[in-house]
């Protein structure tokens, strides 16, 4: 796959709508999503059984995502929603050393970003600017390797009991800061995004907060930083996972994280983060950032490439597994933790346990070694 090319150094490496519905123990999760639900999110069943539906224009795919009856959808190839809900002028303006004439981003003025700076028109689409409102017990497959949301995103609040797999999400507004997010959640529980891609975005990859999102699982996805407008003028995408939803549980499994340059991730709010054999490569700022939060354990992954991996100041509390530290997590986990590995990277040593019994009870998949996940990046986001 072409999205991949850019990997071959790393061959060597190898009050909540939180409760589920009172019927969704006796639903099973269909046949046409490919594998079991782990992680935080190991409860979800989406739509259940449902009889699966296809739909074949953007309208109804919308029909069937805001749907209040469970449903199982299941697409394939291009849904371009580009122009599909018109355009609107925003005031915008440059902060940025460069514009998005010469690779740089604009930024819209929705929230005062612009003060001191000379405002100019900036047209957009609207469909990217804001994604599809996905309702609760919704499965949503990709067939093939070539389904995509061509300029919309997926928004998930007050929701829960939803499953994503196999789709790529891209060209939401890139030229301007605001512009659109690929995944965004508040108020959730029980959300499975599974083997997505996510790129050429306004903003965020994945918005997580400001209310809780209480068990979700990311995993075998690719962010895919590459992009013609970036931030900090170097083809790389600043704006990755901003995760600041209070008392966020999130399972980060298996995911690749590619040419970003911060936010990957942004932890505040109180987030339990849990990366399992992922890999970060070539960051050409830094990776981990944030404020308070409850904690991030990372195991079993793989820096490539990444010259600052924590940014100077985090508050918050973090845990990076060595072959000295493994044991610290058995009391917690039930297991050792799985050391990380890292090359032509900086440091990452920080080892609070504090936050880790937080993990008690919750679904914890299993780790392998960091020097065995190449495998991660071969088949990280649509490629099912």
């Amino acid at each position: 796959m072409k999205s991949f090319q850019a990997v071959a150094a790393l061959a060597a490496f190898g009050s909540l709508v939180a409760a589920f519905p009172a019927n969704i123990s006796a639903r099973a999760v269909s046949s046409v999503v490919t594998g079991t639900p782990f992680g935080f999110a190991s409860g979800v069943t989406g739509g259940g059984t449902a009889t699966p539906v296809y739909p074949k224009t953007i309208a109804e795919l919308k029909t069937y995502l805001t749907s209040s009856s469970p449903q199982v959808i299941v697409i394939s190839g291009t849904y371009d929603f580009v122009g599909s809900e018109g355009t609107q002028l925003y005031d915008a303006c440059n902060i940025y050393s460069c514009t998005p004439s010469n690779g740089g981003q604009g930024i819209l003025n929705t929230l005062g970003g612009c003060s001191g700076h000379s405002l100019y028109s900036a047209t957009i689409d609207v469909a990217g600017y804001q994604g599809i409102n996905v309702a609760s017990d919704k499965t949503l497959v990709g067939t093939g390797t070539n389904t995509v949301l061509n300029g919309k995103g997926l928004r998930f609040a007050g929701v829960s009991n939803i499953i994503v797999q196999n789709i790529k999400i891209t060209n939401l507004n890139p030229q301007y800061v605001w512009g659109g997010d690929a995944i965004v959640m508040s108020n959730t529980n029980n959300i499975w995004i599974d083997h997505v891609t996510t790129s050429s975005l306004g903003r965020q990859h994945y918005s997580l907060g400001q209310s809780p999102n209480l068990a979700v699982t990311i995993s075998n996805s690719f962010i895919d930083g590459r992009t013609s407008y970036s931030a900090t003028c170097d083809g790389h995408t600043y704006w990755g996972l901003e995760l600041v939803g209070t008392n966020d549980a999130i399972t980060f499994y298996k995911n690749y994280v590619y040419q970003t340059s911060g936010r990957s991730p942004a932890l505040s709010g109180g987030t339990l983060f849990h990366a399992v054999n992922s890999v970060w490569a070539s960051n050409s700022g830094h990776a981990i950032e944030g404020g308070t939060t409850k904690g991030g354990l990372f195991e079993g992954c793989s820096f490539v490439n990444v010259p600052t991996v924590l940014a100077s100041g985090y508050a918050g509390e973090l845990f990076s597994t060595s072959a000295a530290n493994a044991a610290d997590c058995s009391a917690y986990l039930g297991r050792n933790c799985v050391a990380n590995a890292f090359t032509s990277s900086g440091a990452f040593t920080n080892s609070d346990t504090s936050f880790m019994s937080a993990f008690k009870g919750k679904n914890i998949p299993a780790a392998i070694s960091a020097n065995s996940i190449k495998s991660t990046v071969a088949t990280a986001g649509n490629t099912l």
